[in-house]
């Protein structure tokens, strides 16, 4: 009956580890890309960017507007206020206004010869310059009711447009700005995708390690269980002393301690991974890279190409030439605007052909310009503010240039460091393996305590979790490598990762 149970224990047992999610690396990528939240805000950023692109080019366009208006008034206009008279006089044959002798009441006189009309007190003039002195003999009449014009109720409207003929350049490099915007919002959402693929890759090789260390942990234990089990034999012989088996028992406490630490960690990162990929923290799968056996790839580029690749470096760009088009925006404030405008206008009552209350319009097409002439220095302040601007941009870009270059530097040192430290220790695992091999010989044939075997097991885990450290470093190393050379980018996404069973 116990065998039946044990067969079926471990029947399960294989088809768990059987249906068991293994994952690679490139899927982790895809999930965490697919999942994060922060990267779905930048493609917004980007979206919006590009729609103020957009809107940044219409202002190359003319602008069509309609406008109307309506207002009462209380009282009429009146051009008079009260009723003319206009004297009746004579066109001339020159076409002027005049009059004759007997339209006029004037007595006359003759000086130097020739007939001068007198004033009210007889003193002669000119009627050129003095018109008021002639007296009419007969007015017209221009009634106060003729000249007074209902608007009590008035109606206007226009629609038309507005063309800018040219602007300084404003307009050009309001488009450049919004275009260096979008550009700038595209390399902060590549900044955000290597920051996680970074986080990603982090996250998988702290797994990766931990499962290694997990994996040693246990052998270790079952390492010193066997030398526990070989001296409880040996204490009931009589060729081992009771405090030789209580050292064994302290050292299998202290490998049992170490598995579970071991297991805690790695739950407690298999979360964080989960976390990132988007998964449910409980969720166990298996780590294709488990092994580390993967061969690590060292990214070699020009210096010049991986400042380019990296996104700082594009956003800092974009900063520059933000500032460099808003200096030529600064520079275009004193130039003249010109601009083309035509309308068609219809008011309410029609002032066109008479005074009419009927709506009435007409076309009106023309040019605007506006030259700037003095503001007290105005512009030349803002013009050297943005200059100013402009070399601050062009120095950050230039500094962080040469931090990076020393970062790509660091990187690559550390890469062949790591890569020394991982030689080094696989010959540290030869030396602890051999070593091992002795101490077992040894104390099978009782030339060795078991303090001594203890030792080279102990010697022997610290060898082989100094292995585990010096891979997952060469992996980290590159990883860093990688980002700091820009050649970490995002995989294409899929629509369903790869998850081998």
């Amino acid at each position: 009956m116990k065998k039946e149970v044990v067969v079926v224990i471990a029947f399960i047992t294989s088809l768990q580890m059987y249906s068991q999610k293994v994952l690679q690396l490139e899927d982790c990528r895809q999930m965490a890309l697919s999942h994060n939240k922060s990267l779905k805000m930048a493609q917004e950023s980007v979206n919006a960017a590009r729609e103020l692109k957009a809107a940044a080019f219409t202002q190359f366009l003319p602008n069509f507007s309609a406008n109307g208006t309506y207002a009462w008034n209380q009282k009429n206009l009146s051009l008079l206020s009260g009723d003319a008279t206009l004297p009746v006089g004579t066109k001339m044959a020159d076409g002027s206004f005049g009059f004759t002798a007997d339209q006029i009441s004037n007595k006359w006189t003759l000086v130097n010869g020739q007939a001068v009309p007198l004033d009210a007190n007889n003193v002669p003039f000119n009627p050129k310059t003095s018109p008021d002195k002639i007296q009419w003999k007969s007015y017209a009449l221009l009634p106060k009711s003729a000249m007074e014009y209902d608007i009590h109720n008035v109606f206007a409207g226009t629609i038309g447009f507005v063309q800018p003929i040219f602007m300084g350049g404003k307009i050009q490099e309001l488009y450049r700005i919004a275009k260096y915007g979008e550009n700038l919002a595209k390399a902060q959402q590549e900044n955000k995708v290597t920051e996680l693929l970074l986080e990603v890759d982090e996250a998988y090789w702290r797994v990766v390690s931990l499962e290694n260390k997990v994996k040693l942990a246990k052998e270790y234990r079952d390492l010193v269980a066997q030398v526990d089990s070989n001296i409880n034999v040996m204490v009931e012989e009589g060729v081992a002393t009771k405090a030789e088996r209580l050292k064994v028992k302290v050292k299998l406490n202290e490998a049992d301690i170490t598995v579970t630490k071991a297991e805690d960690g790695l739950n407690l990162s298999r979360m964080a991974l989960n976390q990132l990929c988007g998964m449910s923290l409980d969720e166990v799968y298996t780590l294709a890279d488990e092994d580390l056996k993967t061969p690590t790839e060292t990214p070699l580029i020009p210096v010049d190409e991986a400042l380019n690749n990296r996104p700082e470096i594009k956003q800092l760009k974009q900063m520059e030439n933000i500032a460099k088009s808003n200096e030529k925006i600064m520079l275009s404030r004193f130039m003249p605007n010109i601009g083309l405008t035509g309308n068609y206008l219809v008011s309410n009552p029609n002032v066109y052909d008479g005074y009419k209350n009927e709506f009435g319009g007409m076309f009106t097409v023309g040019v605007v310009a506006n030259i700037p002439l003095f503001h007290f220095g105005d512009k030349i302040h803002t013009l050297n503010a943005a200059k100013t601007q402009h070399r601050i941009a062009t120095l950050e870009l230039e500094e962080t240039k040469e931090k990076l270059q020393l970062q790509i530097k660091q990187s690559s040192y550390k890469v062949a460091e790591s890569l020394k430290k991982q030689t080094s220790t696989q010959h540290n695992i030869e030396q602890a393996e051999e070593n091992l091999r002795y101490a077992n010989e040894g104390f099978n044939e009782g030339v060795i305590t078991s303090t001594d075997l203890l030792g080279a097991q102990t010697a022997w885990l610290s060898a082989q979790s100094e292995l585990i450290d010096a891979n997952i470093d060469v992996k980290l190393c590159n990883l860093y490598l990688a980002k700091s050379l820009g050649t970490l980018r995002a995989p294409e996404l899929k629509t369903q990762p790869i998850i081998k069973k």
